[in-house]
């Protein structure tokens, strides 16, 4: 049986440590500010993206994946023995997941699998993280892929956007409503809905948004054997809240912080729960 690499994009939003315990390899989206573009997770991390956002009053953008780059990476492994199982962000938000069919039908080779897994951030970690403890128990890719895909619809997210600045800048929502939230105090709730993000709903207060997302984990019937992503940018109240009733119902779970690309819309003040229904 031929070994077999786990490779993803930089929206995973993993932990460091348990990228490098899992050996799951990287290829990353680039960070584009004008003319000047930078490697994520290599030449720019969140911290100092957002700040040169705020210098510079520029939302940057970013640039998927191109196929030629899955095309070197995807050789490169075959070279060495390797079969490849991609899990990747979803179709519905990057053409990354397209890049990677492109570059597999270039080389026309069935040791290569792309996981299309219509979620991102540390949703799409979690998949990743399943990858490798299937990977680790002998499955094979192809087995990978089915087992991921049967679990895709089960996928929920229930984040709070406590801040709607980057989203008015980046056109995600208008500046009216930005500004009318601000106003009110307003949270906007977002959750996954055929591979994009959506809001759920507007909430007013830490308290209304802390009972929402805890409502929503308990009502979908959730699976708790495996962990819960708790997703975190500058939003201490909320993750405390939220990290008490996980530990007080003994629930398993992983802390996580967006990277760059996620980071680009959601600004400051996001947490929220990624878990798994039965």
């Amino acid at each position: 049986m031929k070994k077999i690499k786990i490779v993803t994009d930089s929206c995973l939003d993993l932990p460091e440590e348990l990228i490098r315990e899992n050996n799951i390899e990287i290829l990353p989206v680039l960070i584009n500010f004008g003319d000047k573009s930078y490697v994520d997770r290599e030449e720019i991390n969140l911290k100092e993206m957002q700040e040169k956002i705020e210098r510079e009053k520029v939302l940057p953008t970013t640039a998927q994946i191109t196929p030629s780059r899955f095309e070197e990476y995807f050789r490169n492994a075959l070279n060495e023995g390797y079969k490849v199982v991609a899990v990747l962000m979803s179709s519905n938000m990057s053409g990354t997941y397209n890049s990677a069919c492109i570059a597999k039908d270039m080389i026309e080779s069935d040791d290569i699998v792309i996981v299309d897994t219509q979620v991102i951030t540390s949703a799409q970690g979690f998949f990743v993280l399943k990858a490798c403890e299937l990977r680790d128990k002998g499955f094979t890719a192809e087995e990978i892929k089915k087992e991921i895909d049967a679990m895709k619809h089960k996928m929920k997210a229930s984040l709070c956007f406590e801040s709607l600045e980057n989203l008015v800048r980046g056109g995600r929502i208008s500046k009216t409503a930005g500004a009318i939230g601000t106003a009110l105090g307003l949270r906007v709730i977002i959750g996954f809905e055929d591979g994009m993000m959506v809001a759920k709903d507007k909430i007013r207060g830490n308290k209304k948004v802390l009972k929402k997302i805890i409502s929503d984990y308990e009502n979908s019937n959730p699976d708790k054997n495996e962990p819960v992503m708790l997703i975190e940018i500058v939003s201490p109240e909320i993750k405390a809240e939220l990290k008490s009733y996980l530990e007080e119902n003994n629930i398993k779970y992983i802390e996580t912080t967006p990277g760059c690309a996620v980071g680009i819309h959601s600004g400051n003040r996001v947490c929220g729960l990624f878990f798994l229904s039965k």
